[in-house]
């Protein structure tokens, strides 16, 4: 991934690439929360715009963020890192917007079958059936050992995200870090669990 003298990256572009490279190189900490420092507002709003909700927008940009690190080999500077990464986001928001459509349906109105007729929807409950609620407890057991598996900071970030739902502000106040490390961690913890998941025999 070297970079040659027809680039034509930006200045920005260059200074990303560099920021990719200490990132890669040394695993520099600093240079992963620099890049979400530079880009995470504007992933966000852009997320936002696609999907109207601030909390999935929210939930979908660490996703991408993350996505993109994972990938940070892969990145090339044939283009800006914010291209690639924008590219990352857009996609990986996509594949969530059909996946919501697959499983939401409007009942505002009755469907008209082909002879002009109405139908209307019955809607199944939605509570869980005991089979059901017993296969969401084990589910969640497990998903309790495996958290339990991480390292005592990280393990921190995901009760306080995901058990307590407080916003990354909250976080980074109570735990008195700066607000892009928190997310960081959390890019970290995430992939830790998915490693971790792996290696087991269940699926979550």
């Amino acid at each position: 991934m070297e970079l040659n003298e027809h680039s034509n990256l930006s200045a920005k572009g260059l200074y990303d690439y560099k920021l990719v490279q200490r990132a890669l190189g040394n695993s520099d900490q600093k240079a992963y929360e620099e890049l979400l420092g530079r880009y995470e507002l504007s992933v966000y709003y852009m997320l936002l715009k696609m999907v109207n909700n601030k909390d999935d927008a929210e939930d979908l940009t660490i996703e991408a963020f993350g996505k993109a690190f994972k990938r940070l080999d892969q990145y090339t500077p044939d283009f800006a890192f914010s291209t690639w990464l924008f590219r990352i986001a857009t996609n990986n928001c996509i594949d969530f917007i059909r996946k919501k459509k697959k499983n939401t349906f409007s009942i505002d109105q009755p469907i008209e079958d082909e002879e002009g007729g109405e139908l209307h929807i019955n809607l199944r409950s939605d509570l869980l059936d005991p089979e059901q609620h017993i296969m969401k407890k084990e589910k969640m057991l497990l998903l309790r050992e495996l958290v339990d598996k991480l390292k005592p900071r990280y393990k921190t970030l995901v009760e306080m995200r995901y058990y307590q739902e407080l916003s990354y502000e909250e976080i980074a106040t109570q735990l008195n870090l700066p607000l892009g490390t928190v997310k960081a961690q959390l890019f970290r913890a995430r992939e830790f669990l998915y490693n971790i998941s792996k290696n087991t025999h269940e699926n979550l």
